[in-house]
């Protein structure tokens, strides 16, 4: 039994989609395990999959004071602090994750867990990286984290050079673990979709095509997959008091920001002056995200943590940051959407959802006010277009099969994997026996 190691380290919405194809390759037959860091144990164990953890919880190092001032003060003078426990982070990640994968034959990663394309080197077994928002370098739309005027091809190329720079602060630790824990050398070639020799590494884009097309000058090596949903497990349906106040009015609309718990005070002086403003119903989630749920007006309904995909299905519109995973969640149920993004990939689905026809202009949380709050809220639950375009587009997302098309190119990966030793001599079928380091 061909024995697969998905590794990921992030919020929930980094892992869910790692879960998604872990449970569609164990019903392939294969013996897989998913290391994260341990808050997702329970998840992920709920499911049936061997978990390995990789580390402390993510959600303990965005909570700490220093992030919150980083997001909304000074990230030059609180930035240095948190890269360096980003790094150890890393190393941490790394050293487990090296135990976890021995024995394994092929690692699927992502860019946190680059240090895995190292780690599949010195086992000699295939890995593939995976992106929930497009990376490679393309002319046709800027990185994914810019915000701001697109200024044209050479523009839009010229900003994934900031990808550079990030493999560089990465590169930092995963040079030391060659050397200390997987006795390789340093690197001198490769980045995030190459491997050591500079070779393409295959890449599996997790969303829809439908939703981000594939861009024309991506190599071949780069593929659009579609979604991969979890399925919820949960049985979650509203409480008796949720149920009441749905009873009460028209079909609220959602309004969170994520698992970023950036500015909650002033995000919840947002929201409550908002919906006074519009004359609205609203439901926010309880969380670690960024609103302080006590204290809100009989408008604004605040319920304990919920599946987005269940959730959803009793509002008429959502108000959100921008993630992937809550990106992809609205638009399967066909949600009309206006994404108010902070950081990482969250501008580029907010665009996205703008282009599309299925919401407002995204405006960053930081710019965000009350008046303009209200004015999304109303545009959300007046505009007809937004609600047919965002149909339409969940008709055909529920149409694809994104766990399917991974797992073909997984399989074809392994099929064609060839090892090579330095000097690229080819590996013949015995493979050399790795001691565990410290």
């Amino acid at each position: 039994m061909k024995r697969i190691a998905l590794v990921t380290i992030g919020t929930q919405g980094d892992v869910q989609p790692y879960l998604a194809l872990a449970i569609a390759l164990k019903d392939r037959g294969y013996s897989v395990v998913l290391g994260a860091s341990e808050e997702f144990q329970p998840m992920v164990e709920g499911y049936g999959i061997e978990f390995h953890t990789l580390g402390p919880s993510i959600q303990g190092f965005l909570t700490q004071q220093r992030f919150e001032n980083a997001m909304s003060q000074s990230m030059l003078i609180n930035g240095p602090s948190l890269l360096r426990q980003g790094q150890q982070i890393v190393d941490t990640a790394a050293r487990h994750a090296w135990n976890m994968c021995q024995g394994a034959d092929m690692l699927i990663l992502n860019m946190n867990t680059s240090f895995g394309i190292d780690i599949a080197e010195a086992l000699h077994v295939p890995a593939v990286m995976v992106a929930l928002q497009p990376l490679n370098s393309t002319s046709e739309f800027p990185l994914c984290m810019y915000y701001g005027v697109d200024f044209g091809p050479a523009f839009n190329k010229l900003t994934y050079t900031a990808m550079t720079v990030q493999q560089i602060y990465y590169n930092l630790p995963r040079n030391k673990l060659r050397r200390e824990l997987m006795g390789l050398d340093a690197r001198k070639k490769g980045g995030f979709f190459r491997n050591t020799d500079g070779t393409s590494l295959t890449t599996l884009y997790a969303y829809s095509p439908v939703v981000s097309p594939r861009p024309r000058d991506w190599p071949k090596s780069a593929i659009v997959t579609g979604y991969w949903q979890l399925k919820d497990l949960t049985d979650w349906q509203p409480s008796a008091a949720f149920q009441t106040f749905l009873s009460q009015g028209d079909a609220p609309v959602y309004i969170g920001f994520g698992s970023m718990p950036f500015g909650a005070e002033r995000n919840t002086r947002i929201l409550k002056e908002a919906v006074a403003m519009w004359g609205g119903r609203a439901v926010v989630a309880r969380g670690w995200g960024g609103i302080n749920p006590q204290d809100l007006p009989d408008s604004i309904f605040a319920i304990e943590k919920a599946p987005h995909d269940k959730l959803f299905k009793y509002v008429s519109a959502v108000v959100h940051h921008g993630g992937a995973g809550t990106t992809s969640a609205g638009l399967h149920l066909g949600r009309p959407t206006f994404v108010v993004p902070q950081t990482v990939d969250q501008p580029y689905w907010g665009r996205r959802i703008y282009e599309l026809g299925c919401g407002p202009k995204p405006v960053r949380l930081r710019k965000l006010t009350s008046e303009i709050l209200a004015g999304a809220l109303a545009d959300l639950s007046s505009n007809q277009n937004y609600r047919r375009n965002a149909g339409e587009i969940a008709e055909l997302l529920h149409g694809e099969d994104g766990t399917d098309r991974a797992i073909k190119v997984i399989e074809r990966v392994m099929a064609n994997y060839v090892p090579r030793l330095p000097g690229d001599k080819k590996i013949r079928k015995s493979k050399p026996v790795l001691k565990l380091v410290g």
